[in-house]
């Protein structure tokens, strides 16, 4: 009697399964530390944009457009929110590796696994908060402009909605995308048809979409037609923490009557403790009562110190790109936050109460032993990869999506860093998408595999 054997293990269609089966927990494993934590990570921003349905005005840097997306998350404890976040964020990973001709289910299984492993993107993506939508932007802009005849209609539309929605949650998002227009329109007469019109003009498009929903946003919670306010009293704190403003007012008081004049020698060291500590900001009245006055100081004092203004601008972008770090604001107390909820959503407490976060389990020095490394790695790659492109006169689209991710990394740490100071935040949002580029040009470089079959296929 002879007994056959199959050996399962070896099967391409068991392997097929398992892939399968992996890219269908990628949405879960994308926000796997609000799942480990047992309720969406907050932060100390949130409840600024929470509020802001509730509290019908406006406040500085707090976009309403996001407050509005968190509100209708709340009824479903944000599980919702989180639920969008991942799932727009393998949307784009997908999307981009469809575009750039490397869509095959392996490789998205594998990088997906690697940037949940070795970057912030989980960690963002499982929070509310605007950052997830910074990095994630800069994909879909350059699909926008790339796109083409690789995209279908319904694709661009979703496109070109979720880009203006991601520039209305942040003017720093806005900035970058801006400015990544801007460049695009700059070196074009050079690229030609490798930076189609259509594209430029609908990624453009975006911007003015973003721009026109957040101020309707606003109108509609606060009866202004208003852009967000307090850009210049974060600015005001970055110039108080070079020293530039007890300088102005050392200059100046003796002839002018500043509010701030009786306190010049006692300002804080920091923007953060000026702006959100207990402070001379405080009792001068906080935006309401210093806006036109620190507003005053930012362009006299931009007028009569460029060059110190210079550098420490370019000081404080340069230190930008080296503040990488995941988690900040997410593992310090937050009672703004938590009041917040408390006030205005009593039926989250006891769950937000009961997360790990909540009782100091969360501890991102270990996770930053691994994701600061890969983060500063990653940018090096970018840099090496451009060399490589340029020694070579090859300009495919790897290189075009590598170099619109250095020049978003660039923009955005001026902007963040001239505005309001360097911070691990800023620049953890952003940098996962160049790991994210590095590892897509190691998997070309390892060796470009056939074409999806049925076997294979998404």
């Amino acid at each position: 009697m002879t007994t056959t054997t199959t050996d399962h293990r070896r099967s391409p269609a068991t392997g097929s399964l398992w892939l399968r089966l992996a890219a269908a927990a990628l949405p879960l494993l994308m926000i796997a530390p609000a799942f480990w934590n047992g309720y969406p990570l907050l932060q100390w921003d949130t409840g600024g944009y929470l509020a802001r349905w509730y509290e019908g005005y406006l406040v500085p840097s707090r976009s309403t457009v996001f407050g509005l997306y968190l509100h209708y998350g709340e009824s479903f404890g944000f599980w919702i929110n989180l639920a969008l976040q991942s799932l727009a964020t393998l949307w784009l990973l997908q999307l981009t590796l469809r575009v750039l001709s490397m869509m095959q289910t392996f490789r998205f299984v594998a990088i997906s696994l690697l940037l949940i492993l070795s970057t912030a993107l989980p960690w963002i993506a499982s929070m509310l908060l605007t950052d997830i939508f910074a990095g994630l932007s800069i994909l879909s802009l350059f699909l926008l402009v790339v796109g083409g005849n690789r995209t279908s209609t319904l694709e661009k539309i979703a496109l070109f909605v979720f880009t203006a929605f991601a520039a209305a949650t942040h003017s720093a998002t806005l900035g970058v995308l801006l400015g990544l227009c801007v460049a695009g329109w700059m070196v074009r007469p050079l690229l030609g048809p490798r930076l189609p019109m259509a594209g430029l003009a609908q990624a453009s498009l975006t911007i003015v979409a973003g721009g026109l929903m957040l101020v309707a946003a606003n109108h509609a919670l606060s009866g202004k037609w208003a852009w967000t306010p307090g850009g210049t009293g974060v600015a005001f704190g970055r110039m108080m923490q070079d020293g530039i403003v007890a300088r102005f007012l050392n200059d100046h008081c003796p002839r002018k009557q500043y509010k701030l004049c009786p306190y010049r020698n006692e300002l804080p060291a920091t923007a953060d403790d000026f702006l959100w500590g207990k402070s001379v900001f405080n009792t001068l009245g906080r935006f309401e009562g210093l806006n036109d006055e620190m507003g005053t100081i930012v362009v006299e004092s931009l007028k009569e110190y460029p060059a110190w203004q210079a550098g420490a601008a370019l000081r404080a972008m340069g230190q930008q790109l080296l503040h990488v770090a995941t988690g900040e604001g997410a593992s310090v107390w937050i009672p703004h936050t938590y009041g917040i909820i408390e006030r205005y959503i009593p039926a989250q407490v006891a769950p937000m109460r009961a997360a790990r976060q909540q009782h100091w389990g969360i501890d991102f020095a270990y996770v930053n032993w691994l994701h600061v490394p890969v983060a500063l790695i990653s940018m090096l790659g970018l840099v090496a990869l451009l060399a490589h492109s340029l020694a070579r006169r090859r300009l495919d689209d790897l290189t075009l999506l590598a170099a619109t991710v250095t020049l978003a990394l660039l923009g955005n740490a001026f902007i963040c860093a001239v505005i309001s100071g360097p911070h691990d935040r800023y620049g953890a949002r952003m940098v996962w998408v160049a790991t994210f580029v590095v590892l897509m040009a190691l998997a070309q470089r390892v060796g470009d595999e056939p074409a999806d079959d049925s076997s294979t296929a998404a």
